[in-house]
């Protein structure tokens, strides 16, 4: 059995949506669990319907619409005959959010979030489908919901490993054969109450990674945009290239220092039952990808580069200019994490405590007024952290020329430098 999954690039259209439809063929007679993504930037939409109930700004009525519009011109270029009951159930899963219109909202704001971007899963796999049934697939629609098993943690669900497994097998095993392809969501599941709950933003490779190892899948394949995973951006690193194979331990750390290709979670899964993973191209589907698995071998040789713009340097010392120690840094983290604000590269010295960030700017400005009623705090924005695996020194000199360096630091496999813009 396969675990396929296809992020929001992979179903942003009509013609991306026939494009899975006919990866999905190529496998035919093949054990399929396909897990989805939102449609394009969806999520992104549907966080603006959350704000809109936050703050009562009278957008809510509207922001729905361009929602329901967006998925409603998909499914009339998708199928020959009107699809009117297919846009009504779509339209009725903002029921409970329409009843919220005009009201203050006294909820729990993440808890809410989580009911709202759910939509977004929802709508796109009912969505694909109504279309793979209507060319000629044996497809069955599966609500990870009542599968995927977290804590309360909205936002953020921690899974219970042990109920989602035996759940799986319980349920879903016994619908998995050759002659059908279950169709499911990333990014959700549901609390022991049933309330719906997310696994972090991006969290579809982490669902597939669930799935997979729930199952005890043979293997599982990520379709994205790209060839595979490469060893640099492509829009800012004209020679990149791709790298045929991938150990679960490296990439755990392209991950874990931001590689957009793979959730930093999910290899963990995959690596506890040794389940190969592949990353594949939609674009051509028959083309070899990247191998990652227990017994791949990286290729030291081709240094790896992950650019992250937009992060905010910030200092901070105490008000006495007192050494910072293990009391300052409990309550400096502490704030960080009340903010949810993840620390991406950090540094000390005897009174100043550094780091680097990425969040929202109302996030980041809230956590620095935090910090200021305690300590002393200095900070720039518009930088960019740039972490290299298998770096060389020639490549470090190219990197900081004609660039301001905030912060540097090398270990034996991984350089990395937040670097600013020099002023004229």
């Amino acid at each position: 059995m396969q675990v396929f999954k296809f992020g929001g690039a992979s179903v942003k259209n009509a013609e991306a949506v026939r494009n899975v439809t006919t990866v999905l063929n190529m496998y035919k007679r093949q054990p399929l669990v396909v897990v989805i993504s939102a449609m394009g930037k969806s999520t992104n939409a549907l966080e603006a319907i959350h704000h809109s109930i936050i703050t009562n700004d009278g957008k809510l009525d509207s922001h729905i619409e361009t929602f329901n519009k967006f998925h409603d011109e998909i499914i009339d270029e998708l199928f020959q005959l009107d699809r009117p009951w297919l846009k009504e159930h779509i339209s009725n899963l903002f029921k409970e959010v329409k009843a919220l219109s005009g009201k203050e909202f006294t909820g729990n704001p993440d808890q809410l979030y989580d009911h709202v971007v759910s939509i977004g899963e929802l709508s796109s796999t009912l969505i694909i489908d109504n279309h793979l049934k209507c060319s000629g697939v044996n497809s069955i629609w599966v609500d990870a919901r009542t599968l995927v098993k977290t804590d309360s943690n909205y936002k953020e669900g921690r899974i219970d490993w042990e109920e989602t497994e035996r759940l799986m097998k319980a349920q879903l095993m016994p619908n998995v054969s050759e002659n059908s392809v279950i169709i499911t969501q990333g990014f959700i599941g549901s609390d022991s109450n049933n309330t719906t709950t997310t696994l972090g933003r991006e969290g579809s490779d982490y669902s597939a990674a669930i799935f997979a190892y729930c199952l005890n899948a043979d293997n599982m394949t990520i379709w994205k945009d790209v060839p595979g995973v490469l060893n640099a951006d492509p829009r800012k690193y004209s020679n990149a290239v791709k790298l045929d194979e991938v150990s679960y331990t490296e990439a755990i750390e392209l991950a874990y220092y931001g590689a957009s290709v793979i959730h930093p979670r999910t290899i963990q899964p995959l690596q506890r039952k040794n389940i190969k993973m592949w990353v594949n191209s939609f674009v051509n589907p028959k083309a070899t990808g990247t191998l990652i698995s227990q017994d791949a071998t990286t290729n030291t040789n081709i240094p790896s580069y992950i650019n992250q713009n937009g992060q905010w340097l910030i200092t901070i010392a105490t008000r006495d200019f007192s050494f910072i120690v293990e009391e300052h840094l409990s309550q400096i983290f502490d704030l960080f994490s009340k903010h949810k604000v993840k620390i991406d590269i950090m540094q000390n010295s005897a009174i100043y405590f550094t780091v680097a960030v990425h969040n929202l700017e109302w996030r980041l400005l809230a956590l620095i007024d935090d910090l200021k009623e305690i300590f002393n705090v200095k900070y720039n924005t518009d930088a960019e952290l740039i972490t290299i695996r298998h770096y060389n020194d020639s490549i470090i000199k190219e990197l900081v020329t004609d660039r301001v360096v905030y912060m540097e630091q090398k270990t034996r496999e991984t350089y990395r430098v937040l670097l600013g813009e020099k002023e004229d």
